[in-house]
């Protein structure tokens, strides 16, 4: 596959217009309803299906589902994000007219560090052929992991990250507005949303350990690989408003997604011996994800009820 430099250009320069769009669109702090994010959803959807008909224009279909295979994990993988991202502004009690910031900037930190890991495994798949092997294991393990671990909670209070921060960093209990910092007895100190956001990027990056293998497995070209990342991310924070006040519905999607996980890492270990076909690939995550979604939407039927 090639691709010119024009059309990474092109690609940044569409991802930096609808950030600044979203931005623009938001810049008045207020909360965001279901119906502005199922809005923006749409929005999100629509422009990476329409992107993925420009890569079968432009290259093909068997590259084309290669980008739709990869963008569903990713976007798959990111709903488990919206799981943590609603634990953490749970736990900090963050106003929810401050929530779409965080976000926002939680996104913009997402790309950068999803493109160095895929710059990184790109140079190391180049250099190295059977590190796919060893990430075809580590998804599998990530996955087992996931699954016989779906049910625990996370104590923030122990949380590594959490702790040097507030040793290093002078910070505040209130909040101040839509404020990351500031000034108290004479110096410079972190509010609760600085703290949230920081957490945030570290979740961003332990999701992004497991995401990038797992596309690297439906596709080795990077180009592919950091625009299904790109465009699913780019959903996220609509995401996050449309899922939060029903994530507790969601029983077996970790189960579902460990499964992707374990399928996605046999298919990279697999490559050797048999090329599993990027149509086969989707079909089997579509199935494992639709069934994972059915069988907790019909598990807390009751739940959803008003009488309930």
């Amino acid at each position: 596959m090639t691709v010119p430099i024009w059309a990474w250009a092109a690609v940044l320069g569409v991802i930096l217009a609808m950030l600044a769009i979203d931005l623009a669109a938001h810049r008045r702090t207020h909360v965001v309803g279901v119906r502005e994010a199922l809005a923006w959803s749409g929005v999100w959807v629509a422009l990476g299906l329409a992107f993925g008909a420009v890569v079968w224009w432009a290259w093909g279909a068997e590259f084309a589902g290669q980008y739709f295979a990869g963008y569903v994990i990713e976007k798959s993988l990111a709903v488990d994000n919206v799981f943590v991202f609603a634990i953490i502004f749970g736990y900090f009690a963050v106003p929810r007219e401050h929530q779409h910031r965080i976000l926002f900037y939680g996104v913009i930190g997402a790309l950068v560090f999803r493109a160095v890991f895929i710059a990184a495994g790109s140079a190391l798949i180049a250099s190295f052929a059977w590190i796919l092997y060893v990430f075809g294991a580590f998804l599998v393990i990530t996955g087992i992991r996931m699954a016989r671990h779906r049910d625990e909670t996370v104590d923030y209070e122990r949380n590594a990250v959490l702790r040097v921060f507030r040793r290093t960093v002078p910070s505040t209990d209130r909040y101040h507005g839509k404020k990351f910092l500031v000034r108290q007895g004479g110096r410079w100190v972190a509010t609760p949303l600085l703290t949230v956001l920081v957490l945030i990027e570290v979740t961003d990056v332990v999701f992004a350990v497991d995401s990038i293998p797992a596309i690297f497995a439906v596709t080795q070209e990077p180009f592919l690989v950091f625009t299904s990342n790109a465009f699913a991310v780019l959903g996220l924070r609509a995401m996050y408003f449309l899922l939060a006040d029903v994530m507790h519905r969601f029983v077996y999607l970790k189960l579902g997604l460990a499964l992707v996980l374990v399928w996605v890492g046999v298919k990279m270990l697999l490559l050797d011996l048999y090329k599993i076909p990027t149509v086969l690939s989707l079909a089997v995550v579509g199935v494992i994800l639709g069934t994972a979604f059915a069988a907790s939407l019909l598990r807390t039927r009751a739940t959803a009820r008003p009488d309930a």
